[in-house]
């Protein structure tokens, strides 16, 4: 018999989306409503996996955004878009991938909206954030994980 036949199927669901935290601050107003439009925007990404029960995991993806004008802070928001998800039947090299760019890619656009929404609210011009690539990131965090052991090796 080959083990094709003794392989498990691979299952994958969505359980829940969901906005876990939320923070939007304009510190200038209303001075910066008068100033140049000239905005530099700061962006950065981060997630987070917490395994909630066997093949039952919450993935946060953290969205920070801050953008300036001249030296004023015009306004900062920050978004923690969750979701639940069921993985079964993925081996270990499987479930990074999943975890680190799968989730993520399926949270971002959730994320975005609510971003693009606080923004307009807050009186700014609209802010539509770029596609992500959490393919490319997540090989550049594999990579740079593997290289970490051979600089901090102690003899």
């Amino acid at each position: 018999m080959s083990e094709e036949n003794n392989t498990v199927e691979k299952q994958f669901s969505i359980q829940k989306i969901y906005t876990k935290d939320l923070s939007f601050e304009t510190p200038n107003t209303p001075a910066v409503f008068t100033a140049k439009w000239e905005p530099a925007v700061d962006f950065n990404l981060a997630t987070n996996v917490s395994p909630l029960e066997q093949n039952l995991f919450e993935v946060t993806l953290k969205v920070t955004i801050t953008v300036k004008c001249a030296e004023m802070t015009a306004y900062l928001v920050e978004v923690n878009q969750a979701g639940i998800f069921a993985l079964g039947g993925f081996n270990e090299q499987e479930m990074g991938p999943m975890m680190g760019s799968f989730c993520p890619n399926i949270l971002f656009p959730y994320a975005r909206e609510a971003i693009s929404d606080l923004v307009t609210r807050g009186g700014f011009p609209q802010l539509l954030l770029a596609p992500v690539n959490f393919d490319a990131l997540y090989a550049q965090h594999v990579q740079q994980m593997q290289q970490a052991p051979s600089t901090g090796t102690i003899n």
